[in-house]
């Protein structure tokens, strides 16, 4: 049975998101940032066990809109989004028409993009800046996500070619000193990484913070994000999780993928969505509810040794659903070395 939490208090992503905009306004001081760096801030007090909020969503046909609510509430955030902006940024890889398992979800961002407008906020914008494909749209339309921008009136942003700041890179794992970010996400108040639950050939998952891959322009990174990749895809999923400082990640998991990720792996019918303030530990949740164990993670190792946040299961609060009866372990492939990686020795 599904537990019921207290609400939580707000956790300290306002001051996060004010930073980045002080940052802006400081114009050419941008790259100075290291005088109070956003890695600063993730240590700001938060609770000792980040809460993550799970529910069941058996397909896309169901009532999404209320377990966003849901979580938004037992997350503390509901009562402060009034007149916020929100950026909404999912998961779009490639524009297969029909298949549930490769994108985030049409009905996931609807029910997203209606939960926040619902409470309050000013203005919910959706972004992406994909990487396997030049043209955005071609995959909005593949996916029926142009649809539902349509039809809710939602704004989309292709963050490949938007304005974009440059901001010094608090972590530098990856040898990058500076990360160019879209001022879109910057600016916003709350930047949602919408992402989906998968496995993934090169990274081992794809989930929140491996979905950020995509807040960064291919004007600047190329494609599919070829500096990245060349930088080290671990080490830059920590870098720009810890410089954009998200403050929140919804992952959808109605319908995943397993096996060869992000594109050519099969559907894993999982019927979850998940939520949480603290990206790693969002995360790590969602390995344990694949079957995987996120100490296994590279990413989640170092963003848990910075401080990031916390990924061992005793330290991070699940809700809702508990992870007894909501886990749906993922096939992994032994062929695939950062899959195999994660097995069990």
């Amino acid at each position: 049975m599904p537990r019921s939490p207290r609400p939580a208090a707000p956790p300290p992503w306002l001051g996060r998101r004010q930073f980045l905009r002080q940052l802006l306004a400081a114009g050419a001081a941008l790259t100075a940032a290291p005088l109070l760096r956003p890695l600063e801030l993730w240590a700001a007090p938060t609770p000792a066990a980040p809460q993550v909020f799970v529910a069941r969503a058996a397909s896309y046909a169901v009532d999404l809109r209320q377990p966003m609510l849901d979580a938004l509430n037992v997350l503390g955030l509901a009562g402060h989004l009034r007149g916020k902006k929100v950026v909404l940024k999912p998961n779009l890889v490639e524009p297969h028409a029909g298949a549930e398992h490769i994108n985030t979800h049409p009905e996931v961002v609807r029910a997203a993009a209606q939960a926040f407008l619902s409470l309050g906020a000013a203005s919910v914008t959706v972004a992406e800046g994909a990487g396997h494909i030049r043209d955005p749209h071609e995959v909005l339309e593949a996916s029926g996500l142009g649809d539902v921008l349509r039809q809710e009136r939602l704004r989309f942003v292709d963050l490949n070619t938007a304005p974009f700041a440059t901001l010094a890179n608090p972590t530098r794992l990856s040898g990058l000193t500076s990360i160019t970010l879209p001022r879109l996400l910057l600016e916003a108040d709350l930047v949602v990484s919408l992402a989906k639950m998968k496995t993934h050939h090169w990274a081992g998952v794809t989930l929140s913070m491996k979905n950020l891959f995509g807040t960064l322009p291919g004007s600047v990174y190329g494609w599919p994000k070829n500096a990245l990749h060349m930088a080290g895809i671990q080490a830059c999923c920590v870098d720009i999780t810890a410089t954009l400082a998200p403050n929140l990640a919804i992952i959808d998991g109605v319908v995943g993928m397993e096996g060869d990720g992000p594109i050519m792996g099969a559907p894993v019918k999982a019927g979850l969505l998940v939520a949480g303030t603290n990206l790693p530990a969002v995360d790590a949740t969602c390995c344990r509810l694949m079957g995987i164990d996120p100490e296994r993670v590279e990413h989640l190792k170092m963003a848990a040794r910075l401080g990031l946040g916390s990924i061992a299961e005793g330290r991070v609060a699940q809700l809702g659903e508990t992870l007894a009866a909501a886990r749906h372990p993922f096939q992994l492939r032994l062929d695939i070395p950062a899959q195999a990686a994660l097995l069990a020795l």
